[in-house]
């Protein structure tokens, strides 16, 4: 009878504190209604059908189309090759400058404050800066010329993907560096001590203790790592413009051009084809994390 007694005095309490959590969540699930998924909805509405209004339905004539198009491929396999190259560079660098930091070296404070300097500055000065140095009457050709060799297109030939990776890198690389740190710091410096006392090296302390305690903070730095990776577009924008060098033509550069020429439903496929690469890479990190958990 008492237990009945305070589970009917919890009940009213209960219902309260959820009608109130439901009052708080209602403005962001509103808003994720009307600025999300109903776009979303209406994106795959026009992926399905053709004409401006998206009147008549196709089914997957428009996904055929796109897949086939010489321009898509193109910006499918340079973002590809971008996420594949900038996105084990962008970590591997990060981690290490991470645990040389965490040595406390001299100059390791100096170091942390030029690592976060490339977040806060506005990408056009990034780029203003980019341009005199690898444009083609810039500082790097001025230097190859004075030593004899051959001026390079860095900005408009091959050479533009390795700009924009150095770009992506040196820009997003201090927000892994802070990430990677704060996850060193949480690991208890007992751990080390007693590895030392059971004669493990750096490589054995680095193995069994630090990378496999750093697990959660590597995970959210690839996540973000991703993200970043596709806002490259600006720097990529901003250097070559709507048309840029092959090796540096992505798939935002498909979706603007045909945003432009009013294309709704070859945007609507490449926008769906995108968000689906982007939420597969997440899953597969997702499970990976949860595999190493267990």
């Amino acid at each position: 009878m008492m237990k009945r007694a305070i589970r009917e005095k919890l009940r009213p309490a209960a219902r309260r504190q959820a009608q109130t959590g439901l009052m708080l969540a209602a403005p962001v699930f509103l808003g994720s209604g009307i600025f999300f998924l109903l776009p979303f909805c209406l994106m795959l509405r026009y992926s399905l059908t053709f004409g401006i209004g998206g009147f008549r339905f196709v089914g997957l004539r428009n996904y055929r189309e796109v897949l086939e198009s010489p321009a898509f491929q193109l910006a499918a396999v340079n973002t590809v090759r971008f996420l594949a190259v900038g996105l084990p560079l962008i970590m591997a660098l990060g981690l290490l400058l991470a645990l040389l930091l965490r040595q406390k070296l001299p100059g390791a404070g100096l170091l942390r404050r030029v690592l976060l300097l490339p977040m806060v500055l506005p990408v056009a000065s990034i780029v203003m800066l980019v341009q005199i140095l690898f444009a083609g009457p810039g500082i790097l050709n001025g230097l190859l010329e004075q030593w004899g060799l051959f001026p390079r297109q860095w900005l408009n030939g091959p050479e533009s993907f390795w700009v924009l990776v150095g770009l992506y890198v040196w820009k997003n690389c201090g927000y892994n560096v802070v990430l990677f740190l704060a996850g060193l710091n949480m690991i208890p410096e007992e751990l080390y001590q007693t590895a030392e006392l059971d004669g493990a090296g750096p490589w054995a302390k680095f193995r069994f203790i630090t990378l496999p305690l750093l697990i959660p903070s590597l995970f959210f730095g690839f996540i973000f790592s991703i993200v970043n990776s596709f806002k490259v577009y600006r720097e990529a924008f901003l250097l070559g413009g709507e048309y840029p060098a092959q090796s540096i033509y992505l798939l935002q550069h498909f979706s603007n051009n045909n945003f432009r020429n009013l294309n709704y439903q070859r945007l609507s496929v490449a926008a769906i084809l995108l968000f689906s690469v982007i939420f597969l890479l997440v899953g597969l990190l997702l499970w990976a994390q949860r595999k190493t958990e267990t």
